[in-house]
């Protein structure tokens, strides 16, 4: 257990926007996450990952909890538990070279395990819904262990009952997920090749990865779009037509565009990065900005990915 005081989160978050925490309290085991919320109970808690997918638009005034378990064990062939902070990425590097596939199509998306679960992240057709077998978590109120089912955890598009009616009330502590035998090395440096093509490494340039979620329409207004834009990319899907939110903010000239230190990625508009010492109100700024011109082009919504906190 490492607990630090007035520490600044420039490690811990993928922005680069340097803020400050009252408390840093990093854990190794689950039995020390549990000391931690017993002798932090009532003061203010975020549970994060690697902070790839959060904007701090100040200092924070209370505890951030941080998971030093970094650890996968077999449960059988075809299953595999990950403990909470493990970089995903890692993990699949380690499946890959162990010969098992499945998880392939995540490679190179930013934050540890336990956020794969929250976000139910995804990419090129997969999502982690499609892999997750169970989520193991921590109450933080009983200090009880609970496992979640798949189908308890309510995914969708970006999103899980963790985000909504289960948000701050359990803590993900590891993810088990379902693999198979298989070589995925060749679909492996692929991906990881067309995202370094097009996308920052946050670990050189800050930022969130994607910044929005791509919008979901209804047929009708999908089809009318379609008039006036035959080569719009969309995608029918029982939520609605799904338009790529990169398509609409390029069609909207926002490409490279910057406000303040704030940027959109030139190669991949869905990112807005840090290109030299933005503030958070810099980055919010252009956002919302990005999403007025979408919504005054095109009538759609295009909503944040990124939590600001």
């Amino acid at each position: 257990m490492k607990i630090s005081e007035n520490i600044s989160l420039l490690p811990y978050h993928t922005f680069g926007i340097d803020v400050k925490a009252k408390i840093f309290a990093e854990y190794s085991s689950v039995e020390e996450l549990k000391q931690l919320l017993s002798k932090y109970r009532g003061e203010r808690l975020l549970h994060i990952g690697q902070g790839s997918n959060l904007l701090f638009t100040k200092d924070f005034d209370g505890v951030i909890l941080h998971s030093a378990m970094a650890r996968a064990r077999f449960i059988d062939d075809e299953t595999v538990e990950a403990q909470n902070g493990l970089r995903l990425d890692d993990l699949i590097a380690q499946l890959t070279d162990m010969q098992y596939c499945g998880l392939e199509k995540l490679s190179l998306i930013p934050g540890e395990v336990g956020a794969s679960a929250v976000q139910n992240v995804g990419a090129y057709g997969v999502e982690a819904k499609d892999v997750i077998l169970s989520v193991n978590t921590l109450d933080v109120e009983t200090l009880e262990e609970r496992v979640f089912s798949n189908a308890e955890c309510r995914f969708g598009y970006r999103d899980s009952a963790f985000k909504h009616e289960l948000k701050g009330k359990y803590i993900v502590t590891s993810v088990v997920y379902r693999v198979k035998p298989g070589d995925a090395t060749k679909t492996r440096e692929e991906i990881i090749q067309t995202r370094m093509a097009k996308l920052p490494a946050v670990e050189e340039i800050g930022s969130a990865g994607s910044f929005f979620m791509n919008p979901f329409v209804p047929e009708q207004q999908a089809n009318e779009l379609l008039k006036l834009y035959p080569d719009m990319p969309h995608f029918p899907s029982p939520q609605g037509v799904k338009i790529p939110a990169a398509w609409l903010i390029e069609q909207c000239g926002w490409k490279g565009k910057t406000l303040g230190g704030a940027q959109v990625w030139p190669k991949q508009p869905l990112v807005i990065v840090n290109a030299g010492n933005a503030t958070p109100d810099d980055i919010i700024a252009l956002a919302a900005q990005v999403s007025a011109s979408v919504k005054e082009k095109f009538n759609i919504d295009i909503r944040p990915e990124v939590n600001y906190i």
